[in-house]
Parts: C-alpha cells; sequence; structure tokens
C-alpha cells in the first residue's frame, strides 16, 4: 500500500528588518560636502598641462646667456603665454567678484573670445609691438610646474580637506559630523527652510559643474542660519532633501 503524501512543510515567514537598519539605510540619508572657493580653480591646471604639451611639441630651445646649462623650450608664440594669463586672471575675478546678470556675463564673454580669436589669426605678437615688445612667453618647466603644483592642491582640497567634515540628512534629523575631532552638532528638520542660491553662470554652472550655496533655517526656540557654500550638484540633492525634511521619522515600535 502506498504511503499517504505528507503534509507541506510551511515556508518560513520573512523577518522583518530591524528599525535601525531601516533608519540608516542608504536611499533614506543623504549627504552633503562643501567645498571651498579651489573647487573653481581647475581651468588653470588643466590650461597649463595643454600649454606644456604645446611647448614640448612646437616649442624650440633657447639658451639662456650667462648661464652654463641645457637650454630651455620655448613656443615661439606668444598666443600660449596670452591664453594662460588670462585663464589665471578670470579665475581670479570669478572667485572673488561675483560675476551676475547676463550684462556682467557678456562682458566677460567677450573679452574671452576677443582673446582666442586674435590668438589664431596670431595678431598678439603685433598688439604687443605697440607695448615695446612687452610679450608673454614661459618656458616648459614653468607651465608644468606651476601646473602640477596646482593640480596637486586642487585634489588634496578637493577629495580630501573638503570632506573632513560633511551634512547628514536623515528623516527627521540634520548632523554635522567631524571625521576629526569629538561632538557632532544636531537640528530637527521639523519647520525646516532652504534655499537654493545658484545665480552666477561662471562660477555655479562653468566652473562649478553645477554647484551651488544651500541657506538653511532651523525652527525652534533657537533658530539658526547654516550656510553650505559650494555644493556640487545641488539640483538634484535640494529635491533629495525636500523628501527627507517632508517624511516622518520612524518610531520605536512595540513588541
Amino acid at each position: 500500500m502506498s504511503q499517504p503524501p505528507s503534509p507541506p512543510v510551511p515556508e518560513e515567514a520573512p523577518r522583518p528588518e530591524p528599525v535601525g537598519l531601516r533608519q540608516h539605510d542608504v536611499s533614506r540619508q543623504l549627504r552633503i560636502y562643501t567645498h571651498s572657493p579651489m573647487l573653481f580653480w581647475w581651468p588653470v591646471w588643466l590650461v597649463g598641462y595643454v600649454m606644456a604639451f604645446l611647448t614640448y611639441w612646437h616649442g624650440q630651445p633657447q639658451q639662456i646667456e650667462g648661464v652654463a646649462r641645457m637650454p630651455e623650450w620655448v613656443h615661439p608664440s606668444s598666443n600660449l603665454g596670452v591664453i594662460f594669463f588670462l585663464t589665471l586672471f578670470l579665475i581670479i575675478l570669478i572667485t572673488n567678484f561675483s560675476v551676475r546678470g547676463l550684462a556682467s556675463g557678456i562682458v566677460v564673454l567677450g573679452g574671452a573670445l576677443i582673446t582666442v580669436v586674435l590668438a589664431y589669426v596670431g595678431w598678439w605678437d603685433a598688439v604687443f609691438i605697440w607695448f615695446g615688445h612687452l610679450t608673454i612667453h614661459l618656458t616648459l618647466g614653468a607651465y608644468f610646474w606651476f601646473s602640477t603644483l596646482m593640480c596637486l592642491t586642487w585634489c588634496v582640497t578637493i577629495f580630501g580637506l573638503d570632506r573632513l567634515s560633511y551634512w547628514e540628512f536623515t528623516p527627521g534629523q540634520l548632523t554635522l559630523k567631524r571625521l576629526f575631532g569629538s561632538g557632532s552638532d544636531s537640528y530637527n528638520t521639523q519647520g525646516m527652510g532652504m534655499e537654493k542660491h545658484r545665480d552666477d553662470i561662471f562660477r555655479h554652472w562653468l566652473l562649478g559643474c553645477g554647484s551651488g550655496d544651500l541657506r538653511i533655517r532651523t525652527s525652534g526656540a533657537t533658530r539658526e542660519q547654516i550656510d553650505l557654500s559650494n555644493v556640487l550638484f545641488i539640483g538634484a540633492k535640494v529635491k533629495a532633501l525636500q523628501r527627507l525634511i517632508a517624511e516622518v521619522p520612524e518610531g520605536p515600535r512595540d513588541a
């Protein structure tokens, strides 16, 4: 005789995820890093490396009189020096003065366009004749070492020093965390307000790759104003912050 089939074994119900783990889910927290003005200096070392490559490729050896050493490589045209110095000047100008509005943007772009056009047609050497042949020439070593120092400083600042502290948003709470040092500042996000500032076309859009400044106003008895400067991809992060602020934090559940 055949034995009756055994009853099916009931599957084990999935265990609920602990509340603490859900509160620390990556999708429910957001880190925001603020950056120093060094963030906008990447065109200087990038243009410097391009000028160094062009000097190495099309440059000519020049022996400096009275110095017994290897000849220096110098590009015969002053266009390279003009473009490099214009880039350096514009970065200094933009990072120290706020260029706002369409009129100011047109002036800066117009000056850059005139510089590039004169360099393309080769008229800068003729322009310098009017000023007593005060041309701009840099050696290969000057381009390379200045760009290398700027690149190292930029990398250490952006990927190192600027990340020693950050703001962490979780449902219902805003916390300033520091990698070194003790203590942290926490704020309740209930009733918190935000303002996004990204109206500088050169600093925020062109040099900052969609960065912006964020101003946060806390609520409660002791209201504070928190300014987060030079936040990358601020548009997407503001949308995520609005969702986290509107979300109600989960409290402890009864067993």
